[in-house]
């Protein structure tokens, strides 16, 4: 059971992890964290959610994990602003579609690495692993409201970013 689902979503799982820790060699590692638990929790799967989620919510912990260690704030020091955002507007899907296709793919994943991991996890759960709101609320633990909250803020984010690099957004 534990190769068949280390060959279903090995990949998947590593460039998960190495998304949120920008570091390939830890995100190895703690995809191999992420099996480990998986193989001992196995039997506790209540298979209220798939498989892939349930591996992802792990992947996502560990990860938090890692990023909160006491290493790697030595290592990388990193300060979050934690100031209110007032009210947002709600997001043009079809501005949003047209910029996404003028830009790179290679341009996408560079921005969306500078976001602040709390953005990061959300835009690629949304995006690169095509998770569904409920999925990504389930995977994180909050509530489907505080996901389009974060999707929302990352956007924003995103576009901000695209916009001080002088790339066009219509």
């Amino acid at each position: 059971m534990l190769s068949a689902l280390m060959s279903d979503y090995g990949d998947n799982i590593v460039q998960l992890a190495y998304l949120i820790v920008k570091d390939k060699g830890i995100a190895e590692d703690i995809t191999q964290e992420v099996f480990l638990k998986a193989f001992r929790g196995l039997d506790q799967f209540r298979q209220e959610s798939s498989v892939k989620t349930w591996l992802y919510r792990i992947a996502i912990n560990e990860s938090r994990k890692y990023l909160r260690s006491w290493s790697f704030r030595q290592i990388f020091s990193t300060y979050l602003s934690k100031k209110e955002l007032g009210p947002e507007k709600v997001a043009d899907t079809n501005v949003e579609a047209a910029v996404m296709q003028r830009l790179s793919k290679v341009q996408i994943s560079e921005r969306v690495m500078m976001l602040s991991p709390l953005y990061r996890k959300v835009m690629i759960l949304h995006y690169y692993e095509d998770l569904s709101i409920k999925e990504i609320a389930h995977v994180l633990d909050i509530s489907e409201d505080a996901v389009r909250t974060q999707l929302h803020r990352a956007r924003k984010h995103f576009r901000a970013l695209c916009e001080k690099e002088g790339l066009e957004w219509m």
